[in-house]
């Protein structure tokens, strides 16, 4: 909306459009109230925000040509608005949630040279690799077709067609079954002469496959989405309830994630979870399952059993898991990769984040976590357009200067805009650094933040459509544990061919100074850009890092909300994203700060489906239309897309029993996730 067109009285002045103040936009608009969201950026999501490539790369420019740059406020315009008994509050102008940003590329800048290379490449291995049945041009014509990027795209989209191109020979096999027995005899010696003339083809097809350059990363930028924030959704996490209740979640759909990793001894291995997956695990003994499966059940319903804990309730979680009789292996994944806590933490806490774990098991899939499609960023846009749906007003690239408060009340009255323009308002919610000038406490915490874009996966599986949750422990002493996630191209964050990697952990100093030996030992970095490494190099299964960037995130989630901010009472200040992995901080700090707006309303309220809206002189449709829609398409895109993934059962129950059957899933829940259509 144009800003010259807004409208002077508001109840709710919203600044700032991350997740919890889109939220709580949501659901004020929900109820009626009259919404203004604005925000001083040029995109939605404020911190949360996720851009492609090539957006980023401006965005990383424009943050450089803003640092040490001041804005120059005419208090003077500010005090013609003011009346008797009134006071301006400034806001802060600097915009620098965002510290010690670093960007590196280390994929090849020289798009040309590269190509030439490769061709050279695979009209040298030519004369050996074509077959004694085929022409030595038309093997040569394949080699080339393999190197394009139209079928580069196609093989990596899907894990199936990888698979089948790898395994190419055996469909020639098979069509020649149909055929005499002598002929399939002699196709098969003909493939033996091939394989012991032309070599290992796995050698021959790294070098075939197109070296992905800088130039490619620029070109398919559009079909990255790179979040400044690294988040991911449990299942039975309070977000997937509020997207669920408000029925937000028609306007976005999820994937899951589809395998938890742990990083041990310097390997990347995979964690069982359900027990499915601890039973099918070759990574632990019978012995070891079994005590697995026992401690699980315990964590389960702990609570019934205080006689195992209470006593050391205080005590670090590390030291219980000892007391169980637990296996090295065993306290390192409940440790790092389900309970996700350091060693330090009490045991009571370490119960509930292993409880909490285990109960969103079973919902949507074989693990706890779902990821929406395009990014993060896309969450607070859904709430964003869920509040402009019952009538809240949007206006980007448009802030608040000063906030206009009663001397007698101490409280905010009206806010004036960058236009100059007086707009009331009875209550106003701000993003934090807005006014980090008014925080009480002196100090701050950090995020330390990294994101690769990488060749391969961490873990190569049968599937390159893998999205993985790995959680490393520290390196060092007393050093922060790191969340990696990786994201495959069937998430829509990444061109095919490539994998993006986000990498969280708390600050102990600069970002690269954090993340940087921990990328070391699990990626391989190139010394220059498109070098590669030697033949027989211990790092050649490892990952290339082909652009990486670093940052610093301010984090300043601790702070008891508003009440740690030197404000009038009726201005409300929207911490956070914190470090944690889920969202739920966010969620809870956006329904603590609505019942301090509106205590009597209800918090985000289900919107009416199309279909039940009746307009003036509509009479409603009756029954037998013939348009009768099917009940399990209606649902939510969060159960659709649920419903839609591979090897998903069909009913919530069934997947209750056969990927978690630990868990006594109550009935009522049950018949809530079963039945998308009554939510």
């Amino acid at each position: 909306m144009a800003s010259d067109n807004l409208p002077s009285e508001f109840d709710v002045v919203i600044l700032g459009t991350g997740l919890t103040e889109s939220i709580i936009a949501s659901a004020c608009s929900r109820v009626g109230q009259k919404v203004l969201h604005i925000d001083r950026r040029n995109y939605y999501s404020s911190k949360w925000a996720g851009f492609n490539f090539n957006s980023l790369l401006s965005w990383i420019e424009e943050y450089k040509s803003q640092q040490g740059s001041q804005s120059t406020e005419d208090e003077a315009e500010w005090r013609k608005t003011l009346e008797d008994g009134e006071e301006v509050l400034p806001l802060s102008a600097d915009d620098s949630f965002i510290t010690n940003l670093e960007v590196s590329c280390y994929a090849s800048l020289e798009a040309e040279e590269e190509v030439k290379e490769n061709e050279e490449a695979t009209e040298t291995l030519s004369p050996a690799a074509p077959s004694p049945t085929e022409p030595e041009e038309e093997t040569k014509g394949k080699g080339e077709g393999e190197s394009s990027p139209d079928v580069t795209q196609e093989t990596t989209t899907s894990g199936e067609t990888q698979h089948t191109q790898e395994d190419g020979g055996c469909g020639v096999q098979e069509e020649g079954a149909s055929q005499d027995a002598g002929q399939s005899e002699e196709i098969e010696q003909k493939e033996q002469q091939e394989d012991t003339t032309a070599g290992p083809p796995s050698s021959a097809k790294e070098v075939k496959k197109k070296k992905i350059t800088y130039a490619d990363l620029v070109k398919e930028g559009r079909r990255f989405n790179i979040d400044l924030v690294s988040k991911l959704i449990y299942s039975r996490g309070s977000l997937v309830d509020l997207l669920i209740q408000s029925k937000v979640s028609r306007y976005t759909e999820f994937k899951i994630v589809t395998r938890i990793l742990t990083y041990r001894q310097g390997r990347v291995e995979q964690v069982p979870c359900s027990r499915a997956d601890v039973f099918a695990s070759k990574q632990l003994t019978m012995v070891e399952k079994r005590m697995l499966m026992k401690f699980l059940t315990f964590c389960l319903d702990f609570e019934q059993h205080p006689e195992e804990y209470q006593e050391v309730s205080d005590q670090p979680f590390w030291e219980f898991l000892q007391t169980k009789k637990l296996t090295e292996n065993l306290q390192h994944f409940v440790l790092h990769s389900i309970a996700m806590v350091t060693k330090e933490t009490c045991t009571e806490d370490g119960l509930k984040a292993t409880q909490h774990f285990l109960r969103c098991l079973g919902r949507y899939g074989n693990t706890p976590f779902l990821f929406p499609l395009y990014g993060l960023g896309e969450i607070p846009q859904c709430f964003c357009r869920m509040s402009a749906v019952f009538g809240g007003i949007y206006c980007l690239r448009h802030s608040v200067q000063c906030l206009v408060v009663d001397k007698e009340t101490n409280g905010c009255k009206a806010v004036i805009d960058t236009q100059g323009q007086r707009i009331s308002c009875s209550h106003f919610v701000v993003e934090d650094s807005f006014v980090r000038q008014r925080w009480k406490n002196t100090e701050e915490g950090h995020i330390s933040r990294a994101v690769l874009i990488t060749d391969r996966s961490v873990l190569p599986a049968d599937s390159d459509q893998q999205i993985s949750l790995l959680t490393a422990p520290p390196l060092e002493p007393g050093g922060p544990a790191v969340h990696v996630v990786e994201l495959c191209s069937s998430s829509m964050t990444c061109m095919p061919g490539t994998f993006l990697v986000h990498l969280t952990c708390s600050s102990k100093g600069t970002a690269r100074e954090d993340l940087e030996s921990l990328i070391a030992q699990m990626f391989y970095v190139p010394p220059s850009p498109g070098e590669e490494l030697a033949e027989g190099d211990e790092r050649s299964g490892r990952p290339t890092v082909m652009w990486a960037m670093y940052f610093n995130m301010l984090d300043i989630s601790r702070m008891d909300g508003s009440n740690g901010f030197d404000l009038p009472s009726n201005v409300h200040v929207c911490t956070g994203p914190d470090v944690n992995l889920g969202c739920d901080y966010s969620v809870k700090l956006a329904e603590k700060i609505f019942r301090q707006l509106l205590p009597e309303e209800e918090f985000c309220p289900p919107a009416p489906d199309p279909e039940d809206i009746i307009y003036e002189g509509v009479a409603p449709q009756g029954e037998g239309s013939g348009f009768e829609e099917n009940p399990k398409t209606e649902g939510s895109p969060l159960q659709s897309e649920a419903d839609g993934l591979e090897n998903h059962p069909e009913s919530e129950k069934e997947a209750a029993e056969v990927e978690a059957p630990i868990q006594e899933t109550p009935k009522e829940a049950l018949k809530e996730d079963a039945s998308p259509s009554e939510e």
